[in-house]
């Protein structure tokens, strides 16, 4: 199976998102899970049910990071990290209601962990108490450094807590560093995408520096089944592509990936 985010491209409806990204043959899709400035409070409720009359299975949400002054207040003794905590418990239960298998989400605002007592391994043991009960995945994505999953998998037993794998944040922060030979069994999400090894450009596979071949062999290792996912973005370089060859050539390049992970090819 493959999959992409949703916000390939912020200026479309989204409903026509949903329609061109199954058009392309895509089977499933990414949601972003919270409000955005352009939409109307809650409207990320209806997306789930969108994607699915599109014809897309709805493979995962991503909380937003920003909300209650950022999510390094999780961490801290405060009302904001309380606020952001209680957040956090109602998008679970939210994902639960919409049949959302995994949720997606940031540690910290980039990998260093601040110096927070135990407010932040009290509060995200309550996340994954009510991530087990209500049978939600929590996929914890690595960003500039990898301290914070060190930190909290190492802590935390749980088969609802792993990892999301961020090509892109790997390549350009910790190249070398192959965090799936620490967290691999607990690998849950995928955010595919390339860039020149300096900058997050979350361009296309194939278009920058990371070593597809190497990469994907690793994933499959692993044992993960999951979708092959891309997290790229349109405006990131290919803004003059019409949007539908963008969207052709993303899965022209997941479907490679794909064949990548399961012996079949060797890349484009």
């Amino acid at each position: 199976m493959t999959s992409i985010m949703v916000w390939f491209d912020s200026d479309i409806p989204t409903k026509e998102r949903y329609r061109l990204i199954r058009d392309i043959g895509f089977d499933g899709t990414l949601l972003w899970w919270g409000d955005s400035p352009s939409s109307a409070p809650g409207d990320y409720l209806l997306h789930p049910q969108m994607a699915r009359n599109a014809g897309l299975y709805v493979e995962n949400a991503h909380i937003p990071f920003k909300d209650f002054n950022g999510i390094n207040n999780l961490w801290l003794d405060n009302l904001d990290g309380a606020a952001l905590a209680e957040h956090l418990m109602q998008c679970i239960a939210e994902c639960t209601e919409h049949e959302i298998p995994t949720i997606v989400m940031h540690l910290t605002q980039n990998g260093n962990l601040p110096e927070a007592g135990t407010h932040g391994p009290d509060r995200i043991r309550r996340l994954v108490d009510s991530a087990e009960r209500l049978n939600v995945n929590i996929a914890l994505e690595n960003l500039k450094t990898t301290s914070d999953l060190d930190y909290v998998l190492g802590q935390i037993d749980s088969p609802r807590l792993g990892f999301c794998l961020d090509s892109g944040h790997l390549n350009c922060h910790c190249p070398g560093e192959n965090i799936l030979e620490r967290f691999g069994t607990r690998l849950k999400a995928l955010h595919l995408h390339d860039n020149d090894g300096v900058n997050d450009r979350h361009l296309l596979p194939f278009d920058g520096t990371i070593d597809w071949d190497t990469l994907m062999k690793e994933i499959a290792a692993t044992g993960y089944n999951g979708p092959t996912a891309l997290e790229v973005v349109r405006d990131r370089g290919y803004s003059d592509m019409p949007v539908e060859e963008f969207l052709r050539q993303a899965f022209e390049r997941a479907t490679c990936l794909a064949g990548i992970e399961k012996g079949q090819n060797h890349g484009v």
